[in-house]
């Protein structure tokens, strides 16, 4: 059973993440208050606090307070990362939306990043993740073909990358690699995530594998730097 704080910070995450009960930059109640508002000690809601703090929604001030920060959702890259767990953790609904798709053959970068051959064919999708009206990041994605044929459709229909896996026979899966940096972004990530071409974002590239270990994806992501940060977590299993 989750401990009493951890079941604090979720439901204060929940609030700051649909920004609805505490919005970016706003204080939160005093740990006296909160202790109140939830009937527990104050020691409780120190350790629900430390925990937001750890995954980057809010900021302590001595002397003022505690603060949300003006990045509101905590996204993980983990080894199994999921877009629903995270948004889920934030308080937040959203999925996949496409904005492209295409057969392309696999440019030398992807067909390093998934082991096959040169201009090998692979099914190619741009996508972008909406929660709660909020644009949060979009991605391009590709996987080989003719193994992930199918994957588009189910993706459209579902909103989710992992029910087009599974629809292909792709049970579980896993993260190989990640990189993260920090760019400005190109034009049309800037309109889609409707934010100023002079405003950086956050990248990461990545190679997902199946369980036998054979890549099933490489995919760039741009987030949106003011709205995410990001946790990386090395003890994801």
């Amino acid at each position: 059973m989750k401990r009493r704080w951890g079941r604090i910070a979720e439901e204060l995450a929940s609030g700051i993440g649909r920004g609805k009960q505490y919005q970016p930059g706003q204080r939160l109640p005093t740990e006296s208050e909160l202790a109140r508002q939830f009937g527990v000690n104050r020691h409780t809601i120190r350790q629900a606090l430390d925990s937001l703090r750890g995954q980057g929604l809010v900021r302590t001030t001595q002397g003022s307070g505690t603060y949300v920060e003006e990045f509101a959702v905590s996204l993980a890259l983990a080894r199994r990362s999921r877009l629903h767990r995270s948004l889920a953790l934030a308080g937040l609904h959203g999925q996949f939306g496409v904005l492209e798709a295409a057969a392309k053959p696999a440019s030398a970068a992807q067909a390093r990043a998934l082991a096959v051959p040169a201009r090998s064919p692979l099914s190619n999708l741009t996508l972008i993740v909406v929660a709660d009206g909020v644009p949060l990041h979009v991605s391009q994605r590709v996987f080989p073909l003719p193994r992930f044929a199918g994957l588009e459709a189910v993706v459209r229909t579902t909103g989710s990358i992992s029910a087009g896996l599974a629809a292909c026979g792709v049970a579980d899966y896993v993260r190989k690699t990640s990189s993260l940096r920090a760019e400005m972004p190109q034009a049309w990530v800037a309109a889609a995530l409707q934010q100023r071409l002079e405003r950086p974002v956050l990248c990461t590239e990545s190679v997902n594998v199946d369980m036998d270990g054979v890549p099933i994806e490489y995919s760039t992501t741009w987030f949106a730097g003011d709205r995410v940060t990001i946790t990386v977590n090395h003890d994801d299993t």
